[in-house]
């Protein structure tokens, strides 16, 4: 049985920092990419961070990049997220999943698995 759990979330002051944690088990996480999805109240789910299964490449939405970084611990099968400078439309629901491919994906239905998520909450 695959599980994903995320982990980090809370509430936090506009400006702040924060890591979320996604661990794996039951699923062979090493060959696979992984991304964070968030999804506010009234709002699709969108992307946020993807890496490719080494960890060599990531990518990120316009609205992250330069304050998020996604990095990975295949030994740990554990995928992070560091969210730096966080702003109030940055409160969500953040989710981690683990994806059908190896290279970095965008797409949300490129993905396989996903955890419950993580609530975040950035006042202002």
């Amino acid at each position: 049985q695959v599980q994903l759990v995320e982990t980090g979330g809370g509430l936090v002051q506009a400006g702040d920092s924060l890591s979320l944690s996604c661990t794996a088990s039951g699923h062979p996480f090493t060959n696979y990419a992984m991304g964070w999805f968030r999804q506010a109240p009234g709002n699709e789910r969108e992307f946020v961070a993807t890496i490719n299964r080494s960890g060599s490449k990531t990518a990120y939405s316009a609205s992250v990049q330069g304050r998020f970084t996604i990095s990975r611990d295949n030994a740990k099968k554990t995928v992070y997220l560091q969210m730096n400078n966080l702003r109030p439309e940055g409160t969500a629901t953040y989710y981690c999943a683990v994806s059908y491919y190896s290279h970095e994906q965008e797409r949300a239905n490129a993905y396989e698995y996903w955890g419950e998520g993580t609530q975040l909450t950035v006042s202002s």
